[in-house]
């Protein structure tokens, strides 16, 4: 019994468009380099979600972090995800 090609080859053209558009937009993003005086600032970050205000801006940081293991003691990865943000307000 053959194969119907057609259902294939629209669900391959498909994601492969979608697979060479993500590829083309990765590598087009160019390289930064890495401030280390930024790393040490958010490693500093508190767990959780903080804010502090001042007279002319507003400050607040957030920081989950998180490992997810496969199993028990299967292997792991750990998610460090932090933010910073300041909002300013000046009177013109």
């Amino acid at each position: 019994m053959p194969l119907p090609i057609a259902p294939i080859a629209a669900f391959a053209i498909r994601y492969g468009s979608v697979a060479v558009a993500t590829y083309a937009l990765a590598r087009s993003i160019e390289r930064a380099p890495r401030d280390q005086s930024v790393e040490d600032t958010l490693d500093t970050a508190p767990e959780g979600v903080t804010t502090r205000r001042d007279d002319e801006q507003m400050n607040a940081t957030a920081r989950m972090r998180r490992v997810i293991r496969l199993g028990t003691d299967g292997p792991g990865i750990e998610i460090d995800a932090v933010s910073l943000t300041r909002i300013r307000f000046r009177k013109v």
